[in-house]
């Protein structure tokens, strides 16, 4: 570097770590915004940016031996933070219940904090010496080449970390917006349901991949064999979003549907959204076998039914890349088997009454009360279905009949004509609450 006075004392390496220093906190502070619906996660980019920045500042105007320290310290703690969330799940703290993958303004940030608690360190270790005083135009250029495209992706919601994404893009079939890892943002959408003794917080994962748009309410006109139509309830000045057949390869659109808040659909878009993404790991039988599926023996239905039974009580609901139960559409005549759906499962301790409210008049989730099963041949710790029940009261003639049947919703991943959380049709549908009747959502279904 260029130099051009003299002065003593003064911490070697001080003003590059405060350059870096204030370069990471200002990627912090440009994603704070677009992480507002996430308060915990928001508060923690405040506190990261006002240190960040706020240290930086004072390290050039102040350049003190035990600044370095604080600032290697307080940086040291920052990127620390940023490593956990990258390896573990923080229930604890909104928007970061699943942990993501390193992207670019993360890693940048991560990065520039490294050098801030490097120099800080560093200048507390050498200590003061007489230097001359060098001009940082060329820290301060390297540092802002790249915080300056790390800021534009933080504040345009990529989270490039895990690219948490508000923005409907089609892309091979997906709809999520890419960022610069190429991953997509997971994170969660609580939904709180109320048990018989107590109330407890259910955190689906999802992600946001369509444009939140407030939804105005619809007057609902006729209800027919689960069907409801609507019409737009008058307004001043907006009205009823217009019903979208669900296409997998195209935006997610679910609005139009009397009754649905804007959450219930943003929870409904997102779960379909990653579900999109993440299921076709599965695609095929025999990984999916194993990754400790197992078919139940139900293919000349049509469609096939395999089950990770260690899955249906752990603690991912709603998760499809741990989902409870894996659908494929058969062609009888070749034997293909084609994934079409995630058929997500609730543990045990749920029933239909406490089952979390995911989309509203969207979404219904439905229990199998009256099948038989018995120990797989193969697997004696995996059931097959071996029939129904009959009689009053309804009993097996072979196998058992579940004493718990867990509540569950699919999912679709293909086009469906009752929309994507359909269930399947006849006696595979299941049974749902007492007085409600099949939900088809003829208007987000296939036409």
């Amino acid at each position: 570097m260029e130099a051009t006075s003299a002065e003593p004392g003064r911490p070697i390496g001080l003003g590059v770590a405060a350059v870096a220093s204030i370069g990471a906190g200002l990627i912090h502070a440009a994603a704070i915004g677009v992480h507002a619906e996430d308060v915990g996660l928001a508060r923690l980019f405040i506190a990261a940016a006002v240190f960040q920045i706020g240290w930086g500042a004072v390290a050039l105007s102040h350049p003190r031996r035990w600044v370095g320290l604080v600032g290697a310290i307080g940086s040291l703690v920052i990127v620390g933070g940023w490593f956990v969330t990258r390896i573990a799940d923080l229930s604890w703290i909104a928007g970061l219940e699943a942990h993501e993958a390193p992207g670019f303004a993360d890693t940048v940030c991560a990065a520039l904090g490294l050098v801030a608690a490097g120099g800080g360190m560093f200048a507390w270790l050498v200590g003061d010496r007489q230097i001359q005083v060098p001009r940082l135009a060329l820290s301060a250029l390297a540092v802002s080449a790249l915080a300056i495209p790390a800021v534009v992706a933080a504040s345009s919601h990529h989270h490039d970390e895990a690219g948490h994404t508000h923005s409907a893009e089609a892309a091979d079939g997906v709809v999520a917006t890419a960022t610069d890892d190429g991953h997509d943002h997971v994170h969660t959408d609580e939904a709180t349901v109320s048990g018989a003794a107590s109330t407890e917080t259910v955190t689906p994962t999802t992600v946001h991949a369509h444009d939140e748009t407030a939804v105005e309410p619809a007057a609902a006109t006729a209800d027919t064999s689960g069907v409801t139509e609507t019409t737009a309830a008058p307004h001043e000045h907006t009205a009823a979003v217009a019903p979208v057949p669900y296409d997998p390869t195209q935006p997610i659109d679910l609005g139009g549907v009397a009754g649905v808040t804007p959450e219930q659909q943003a929870r409904a878009e997102n779960l379909v959204a990653i579900t999109l993404i993440e299921l076709p790991q599965f695609a095929d039988p025999a990984y999916a076998e194993t990754q400790g599926f197992r078919s139940i023996g139900d293919g000349l239905t049509g469609h096939e039914h395999y089950i990770n039974w260690s899955y249906v009580n752990d603690d991912h609901v709603l998760d499809p890349d741990y989902p409870e139960s894996l659908v494929y559409a058969v062609d009888r005549a070749s034997g293909t088997k084609t994934l079409v759906s995630a058929m997500f499962m609730l543990p045990d301790s749920y029933t239909l009454d406490t089952a979390p409210d995911i989309g509203g008049a969207l979404t219904q989730w439905h229990i199998h009360d009256n099948l038989c099963f018995a120990p797989d041949a193969n697997d004696p710790t995996k059931l097959r279905v071996v029939g129904i029940t009959f009689g009053d009261p309804p009993t097996c003639t072979a196998g058992t009949k579940s004493t718990n049947p867990n509540a569950m919703i699919h999912v679709w991943i293909t086009a469906n004509p009752c929309g994507p959380f359909a269930a399947l049709e006849g006696v595979a549908a299941g049974q749902v609450k007492a007085g409600e009747e099949h939900l088809c959502d003829s208007a987000h279904g296939a036409h």
